[in-house]
């Protein structure tokens, strides 16, 4: 009889969690103030080489640099690189559940890229202990910084340290390959 009495409550409790439907972690304090909206659902399929033009297509033409769409087949090495990385290679990153921060500054911006080279060391490590995440130069985007989730992103002249926190949070939640591992650089 005590049985029933303890696995109800546990069934319960169970049955609660499951009803909510949602993946989206609670906010920390703070982050309310920040929006991330989900960008419109996208192709995600590969195509035979990584310098396709096609790469980025099915994003929102507004959304540059693109959060998701087309990618081709390969990662990149999740690394701080001094050079521009294929969008073809940082969109498939991004379906891994990988973040990427970006940034566009012809004329140097030490203290923008330091924000991203800090954001981009909080991340989760994959298995193979290897931060999941890459920072790079992005020539083709409109603003100095951006930092991107699968279908989320975050694109401003001068990063906010708590926003690039905030947005972490919902690293994995969206993406359709969540928590895959990166290799390293």
């Amino acid at each position: 009889m005590l049985r029933p009495l303890v696995l109800v409550p546990s069934l319960a409790a169970l049955l609660s969690l499951t009803a909510c439907g949602s993946t989206d972690p609670e906010p920390q304090q703070g982050c309310e103030r920040f929006e991330f909206p989900l960008s419109a659902q996208t192709e995600a399929r590969h195509v035979a080489t990584c310098d396709n033009t096609a790469c980025g297509s099915g994003a929102s033409p507004s959304e540059n640099p693109p959060s998701s769409g087309v990618h081709c087949g390969s990662v990149a090495r999740c690394a701080v690189y001094a050079e521009p990385v294929s969008r073809c290679l940082y969109i498939h990153n991004l379906e891994h559940g990988h973040a990427v921060f970006l940034y566009n500054c012809p004329d140097g911006c030490p203290d923008e890229v330091a924000k991203l080279e800090a954001a981009a060391a909080t991340v989760k490590a994959g298995a193979n202990g290897v931060r999941r995440a890459l920072v790079a130069q992005d020539p083709n985007m409109p603003t100095r910084v951006a930092a991107l989730l699968w279908r989320r992103s975050y694109a401003v002249d001068s990063a906010d340290p708590e926003a690039l926190r905030c947005l972490l949070q919902l690293q994995d939640v969206d993406a359709p390959e969540r928590g895959l591992t990166c290799p390293g650089g």
